[in-house]
């Protein structure tokens, strides 16, 4: 078999990925980033789903592959842009779907759109395994090596276009792998010529000048759509990147006032301010500043000022420039120099270039460096000591509110992260992180938590004597020092509280006399929950709270999830008084696309298994076999996505990780692919079964070693520049890619030689099971973490072999693995 006929298949699979890659970034900005495994679990149903078609109508569609190859690419390409143009369109809020049963259709309702790109391209894949049976190792090494550059391609795409603009080029590259597949019908090869020709079109629409295409229709409760509300307001500039769309509004009508935690005793009007939305919801404000300090005094009446009446001239270091608000403060307050991080180069090009002059030029001050970088990498690897440590509040409090981030891995309120900050602080530095308040809180109780393990992991005995905790009516800024609070600062920090009708919740010495008095509360939350945490009864009141603030750690780095199932009934009982409110409602639709998940898997793949169960041989094999493929789907993804989750803190944003952790699984496996058969020639003496036994034992081997060294090796080349640090992601996962690769090829030709007619049953039930552990993969890694979740799939790996041996095979095995 020429090279040449597997290149549509490396072409579709490119297109696939890359189209799955671009509906996570596309519903970021429609929805919220936790839909990215809603996406993952949609895409591997529509390949289960496949599966099925294609074992109902294998002998029609194989005696006519090129055909339905290339009808199959371009029903792919025409609906990949379809598809989401509808789904983008239905009324789904998923804000409501807690207490609207029709939200649960619309959910479907996108589920059923979004599947027919996926089946249309797996099609052509589950196609070439049928159609070459004997070369299977080869069609996947084809298909999982072209959905490696498509991952890794559609990165650098979305440096250039819009996503809504990416969908044509991924479109176009659909149309020619069509076109290709084509030209193996003699007859027609005026086929092939007209899909070229509907590649090139479609990627000449796509160039400029109408590359800067309208982005999508994004929910109305996201703050850019309810700005744009305003009479007058505008969007004034619009840049995108795989990191983000950042919307910049100017409102001349009604002026921007963003300052969060702002005094009730403020009497100054803000100046004029821009508003930059993140995926159109959260918030950075660029601020006019002609260069006089007594314009912005108002900064000095916000919770997040409060280190400045401590610190005097302090070194700075803010993880989080956004659009400069925090700089102001700094430069206002007297610091003595200023270290900004900021890790999307957009938005430094907004703030210091585009609106340098609006800005007053900040970030071209002689004190001030601004660096390129996240947060997390910087800090661990800072060269110098700072006085003062400050963690902007950049999410939108809406965003909070609603509890769209539970899902969100976040490594920078992890006890980890603490403690690097801590080592980077002077003798008498100080932490000082500002986040929204919700009552009952939940973020600012999850943080102190968090300071006092980290704290306690430093070796301090008296971690109350290094913390403070003040709120506002919408903020609370925790202040977490690396020495014990002398009596000045405590002094100061009670008369800057006073000053601004601040409540303190936590400061040494403080009685139960010393709270509640300004923004009062029913009960002061803040100042019970910080005595109990501090107390000998901590795990006891972690465990009674309604929600979870138990310490964030990198191994579960969910700081905003605060979910309990015990909680349920009585959040759902108070939800027409607004208790809906409080409900993390991104994990229970999370838990409800599973279930959706479940129910289609079991409707579009396992029913007609069932139906046509008589032509698949024998019960036992049947069974047996189906558990083993069906083992690989839940084992292949469990280690997929914990490594995505995981690769988070490396690569410094959620999109990076998805898009190389996929692109270094999916190529790497694909060369395990190739070489599976000569594996299992020389190492497994000719035996399918021995060589998989092998090749887990090897993932068994590696797994186990990545879950003790990568931590280690994260913090040693956190600092190495994107594309360094992106070069040695796929080097660290391609030894486990290349042998996870090895079990599915092997399994599939063992299984094959017996029935051909399994075969799209096997890639179907594969499938199945890869669409919940997509899903399952993330829930279980919220409550056991990454490491839980990988040797589950351990598990899982080891047992597949037995699944596939007979009682001949199993003896012949026993004195070998000896």
């Amino acid at each position: 078999m020429r090279a040449g006929r597997m290149l549509p298949v490396g072409l579709i699979s490119a297109a696939v990925l890359g189209y799955e890659l671009l509906l996570m970034r596309l519903f970021s900005i429609v929805q919220w980033h936790h839909f990215a495994y809603m996406i993952i679990s949609i895409a591997l149903l529509g390949f289960g789903a496949s599966g099925t078609f294609i074992a109902l109508a294998q002998r029609w569609l194989v005696e006519r592959y090129p055909a339905a190859f290339a009808a199959s690419a371009a029903l792919f390409g025409m609906t990949a842009v379809a598809s989401f143009a509808i789904a983008e369109r239905l009324p789904f809020n998923a804000l409501e779907i807690i207490w609207d049963p029709r939200q649960l259709g619309w959910l479907a309702a996108n589920y059923a759109l979004l599947i027919l790109p996926f089946f249309f391209g797996a099609t052509c894949v589950g196609l070439a395994f049928c159609r070459h049976p004997g070369q299977i190792g080869r069609v996947y090494a084809f298909d999982l090596a072209g959905a490696g550059i498509g991952a890794l391609g559609v990165v650098g795409l979305l440096f250039m276009v819009f996503p809504s603009t990416a969908l044509r080029f991924v479109a176009a590259l659909a149309f020619a792998a069509a076109a290709f597949a084509a030209f193996g019908m003699v007859r027609h090869r005026w086929l092939a010529a007209g899909g070229l020709g509907l590649a090139a079109a479609f990627v000449a629409v796509s160039l400029p000048p109408s590359w800067v295409a309208p982005e999508p229709h994004m929910s109305q409760y996201k703050g850019l759509r309810i700005a744009l509300e305003v009479p007058n307001a505008r969007v004034i500039e619009e840049r995108s990147s795989p990191l983000g769309l950042l919307t910049v509004v100017e409102s001349p009508t009604i002026p921007f006032r963003h300052a969060p935690g702002l005094s009730l005793a403020n009497t100054q009007e803000p100046p004029a301010q821009l508003a930059v939305f993140t995926d159109g919801d959260s918030i950075a404000a660029i601020t006019a500043y002609g260069g006089d300090p007594a314009k912005v005094a108002y900064l000095d009446r916000t919770t997040a000022a409060l280190p400045y009446r401590i610190l005097e001239r302090p070194r700075v270091l803010i993880l989080g420039a956004g659009g400069g608000e925090q700089v102001l403060l700094a430069l206002r307050a007297g610091a003595d120099t200023v270290d900004a991080v900021e890790v999307n180069p957009q938005m430094i090009d907004l703030a210091r270039n585009r609106f340098n002059d609006f800005a007053g030029g900040i970030f071209s001050r002689p004190n001030l460096r601004l660096h390129l970088a996240e947060a997390r990498a910087f800090a661990a690897t800072a060269g110098e000591r700072y006085d003062l440590i400050q963690m902007p509040l950049l999410d939108s409090f809406s965003a909070a509110a609603a509890g769209v981030q539970s899902l969100h891995e976040n490594y920078t309120y992890t006890v980890e992260a603490m403690r690097d900050y801590l080592a980077i602080l002077g003798p008498d530095g100080v932490v000082a992180i500002t986040r929204w308040l919700r009552v009952p809180p939940r973020d600012s109780l999850k943080l102190f938590a968090t300071a006092i393990a980290a704290l306690e992991a430093e070796g301090v005995a008296e971690p109350d004597r290094h913390l403070a905790l003040i709120r506002s009516w919408n903020t609370a800024t925790l202040l977490v020092a690396k020495s014990p609070f002398k009596g000045e600062d405590i002094a100061a920090i009670r008369s800057f509280a006073a000053e601004n009708f601040f409540d303190i919740s936590w400061v040494p010495g403080i009685s139960a006399s010393d709270v509640n008095h300004f923004n009062q509360l029913d009960q002061e939350y803040l100042y019970e929950g910080a005595l109990a945490l501090l107390g000998p009864e901590r795990a006891d009141f972690i465990e009674r709270y309604k929600f979870a603030i138990a310490p964030a750690t990198d191994n579960r780095p969910y700081f905003f999830d605060f979910f309990r199932w015990r909680a349920l009934p009585e959040l759902l009982a108070l939800r027409t008084q607004g208790g809906a409110a409080m409900l993390d409602w991104s994990y229970l639709i999370l838990v409800t696309t599973l279930v959706q998940a479940a129910i289609l898997s079991a409707v579009l793949i396992l029913l007609p298994l069932w139906i046509r169960r008589d032509a698949l041989g024998k019960a036992l094999h049947r069974l047996r076999f189906g558990l083993y493929f069906f083992a690989l789907g839940l084992a292949f993804l469990f280690i997929e996505i914990a490594f995505i989750q995981r690769f988070v803190l490396f690569l410094g944003h959620p999109f990076y990780a998805v898009a190389v952790v996929l692109a270094g699984f999916l190529a790497f496996a694909g060369l395990g692919s190739a070489v599976a058969a000569r594996w299992a020639a020389a190492v497994g003496r000719g035996s399918a079964v021995r060589g998989i036994a092998l090749a887990v034992g090897v993932i068994a081997v590696l797994a186990a070693t990545y879950l003790l060294a990568l931590p280690s090796v994260f913090e040693r080349l956190l600092a190495f520049p994107d594309a360094a640090k992106i070069a040695i992601a796929l080097l660290l996962i391609a030894p486990l890619a290349l042998f996870m690769g090895m079990p599915f090829p092997l399994g599939l030709g063992h299984v094959g030689a017996r029935s051909e007619t399994f075969i799209p049953w096997a890639w179907g039930i594969n499938g199945c099971a890869s669409v919940l552990s997509a899903i399952l993969a993330t829930l279980l890694a919220m409550h056991v973490g990454f490491s839980g979740v990988v040797m589950i799939a351990v598990v899982l790996y080891l047992v597949a072999p037995a699944l596939l041996a007979n009682r001949l095979t199993i003896r012949t095995m026993i004195p070998f693995r000896s």
